[in-house]
C-alpha cells in the first residue's frame, strides 16, 4: 500500500479519535439506567479500539476486513455517543 494512503487512512482515525473527545469512565456494568457520561466513555473508548482494529490489519494487509472493523467500531461508537446524548436531553427538556 502506498505511504499516501497510509496517510491518510491514519490522520482520518486521528481525527475521529479527537472529535471523540479523551472522556474517560468506568466501563458501566450497572443493570440500571447508565449515566451520559459513563456512554460517552464507552465511546471514547469504541473509537480508540476502531483506530487499533485498523491499524493492525492494514499492518497485516488486511485493508477491506480493517475497513470493515472500522466501521463496525465506529458504529458502535456513535450508539454510545447517541444514548448519552438522548439522557442529557431527556433530563433537560424534563417538563
Amino acid at each position: 500500500m502506498s505511504k499516501r494512503i497510509r496517510k491518510i487512512i491514519v490522520g482520518i482515525t486521528l481525527a475521529i479519535a479527537v472529535m471523540a473527545g479523551s472522556a474517560s469512565a468506568q466501563q458501566d456494568t450497572k443493570k440500571g439506567a447508565p449515566t451520559a457520561k459513563g456512554q460517552y466513555g464507552e465511546s471514547g473508548k469504541e473509537v480508540g479500539k476502531a483506530g487499533t482494529s485498523l491499524g493492525h490489519n492494514v499492518r497485516h494487509g488486511r485493508v477491506v476486513r480493517g475497513g470493515k472493523h472500522f466501521g463496525k467500531h465506529m458504529g458502535h461508537a456513535g450508539r454510545h455517543f447517541g444514548r448519552g446524548t438522548k439522557r442529557v436531553v431527556k433530563r433537560a427538556v424534563k417538563p
